[in-house]
């Protein structure tokens, strides 16, 4: 099952926080060190969603190069003896603030990492109480199964209803009309130089994603398309009314019949919205709506 897990690192040296809490990568809090390659140095800021591939960084460290990182705090190098077994570069060990170590390889595109826990039943325990499941940010589920195929709407007036933030949204391909749900998570197709899969929160209002390929920040994809029939969901005549990026287009249920979904291309833009003919009776809950 995927799951939206942000983890909390600290440096192995020093044992000072390197979570940086205003720059988001992925949507939530990032890991801040700081980057060196051939002579050049720099900051980066890598995801802190577990096996999200997500970075921002202010040099240029091409796919296959070795990099330094040291720590923002008492600047000690943090590459390690230890060889990844993927590639053979220096791995870089953090300590989680749950207890145990997460070590991420030292290559720019090796996607080798790994977790160790000093004490797996207590570490899973303060996993799954203290941090939740990035993503569900609201209270459990509790209705029947035959209500969670609607979506939350409550009457506004007689003619306009609202989809409550928090609601899950049952979401479906506007070509092939199957699910794009897997594992609980809304699954789409993304090309971006390469192909791969983006996660995202199937909650309205909760913007939490991972990717499975490198997506850089507040760049929109080169195109998103239904993993079932592989057809693209890009919108060529509407853009973002937030951004003006590209949108993508999904249909989600509402009450009683199938809406269009717009979403923006540009990652990191929380924009969503619904047609204008929908916007006369439907409403989503504290969104920036056209």
């Amino acid at each position: 099952m995927y799951e939206f897990v942000a983890l909390s690192l600290k440096c192995p040296k020093c044992g000072e926080s390197l979570m940086d809490k205003k720059h988001l990568v992925d949507n939530e809090p990032s890991i801040r060190l700081n980057v060196g390659k051939s002579g050049k140095n720099g900051s980066i800021n890598l995801s802190s969603i577990y096996g999200s591939y997500n970075y921002t960084c202010d040099i240029d460290i091409p796919v296959g190069e070795v990099a330094q990182f040291s720590c923002t705090h008492c600047n000690e190098v943090l590459n390690a003896d230890t060889e990844c077994l993927t590639c053979g570069a220096e791995m870089v060990p953090f300590y989680l603030d749950m207890g145990g170590k997460v070590s991420i390889c030292s290559r720019s595109g090796c996607k080798n990492h790994h977790v160790e826990f000093e004490d797996l039943s207590q570490a899973l325990k303060k996993l799954y109480q203290e941090y939740g499941f990035r993503g569900r940010k609201y209270p459990k589920d509790e209705r029947s199964e035959k209500d969670k195929n609607k979506a939350t709407v409550k009457v506004v007036d007689e003619n306009q209803e609202i989809i409550e933030s928090g609601t899950f949204l049952q979401s479906y391909c506007p070509h092939c009309r199957k699910s794009l749900h897997e594992n609980d998570m809304l699954k789409l197709k993304i090309i971006n130089g390469e192909e791969g899969y983006l996660l995202l929160s199937p909650y309205l209002n909760s913007f939490t994603s991972k990717s499975t390929i490198y997506l850089p920040e507040d760049k929109a994809v080169t195109d998103i398309k239904c993993f079932h029939c592989d057809t693209s969901l890009v919108e060529t005549e509407k853009t973002c009314g937030k951004c003006d990026s590209p949108i993508a287009k999904i249909n989600v249920s509402a009450y009683t019949k199938l809406i269009d979904f717009y979403i923006c291309t540009k990652k990191g833009c929380r924009w969503h919205g619904l047609s204008a003919d929908d916007l006369y009776s439907i409403k989503l809950e504290e969104s920036d709506e056209w």
